[in-house]
């Protein structure tokens, strides 16, 4: 009996692209995402309205360009809403 194929959330990866398996917001992912604001971008997010800490630390927004992400990261994003 074959296992069942691996879930990936989220869009494909290019063919050349490397993988890495990091946790974001508690769900294991797998992402081509190589810093912090790929990885939002990725995940469809507006970096403008997200807060992020990597591996317990909060990243200052400044830092997310450079911030690089590696197997294993568990990644916490909080994105605000604005409302009334």
């Amino acid at each position: 009996m074959q296992a069942p194929p691996l879930c990936y959330p989220g869009p494909l990866p290019r063919k050349d692209a490397a993988v890495l398996h990091i946790q974001v917001n508690g769900e294991d992912r797998n992402v081509t995402a190589t810093t912090l604001t790929a990885l939002v971008e990725e995940l469809g997010l507006d970096p403008r309205k997200v807060a992020i800490e990597r591996n317990l630390e909060i990243v200052p927004k400044s830092l997310h360009p450079t911030t690089t992400l590696t197997d294993g990261d568990r990644i916490e994003i909080v994105q605000f809403v604005g409302g009334g």
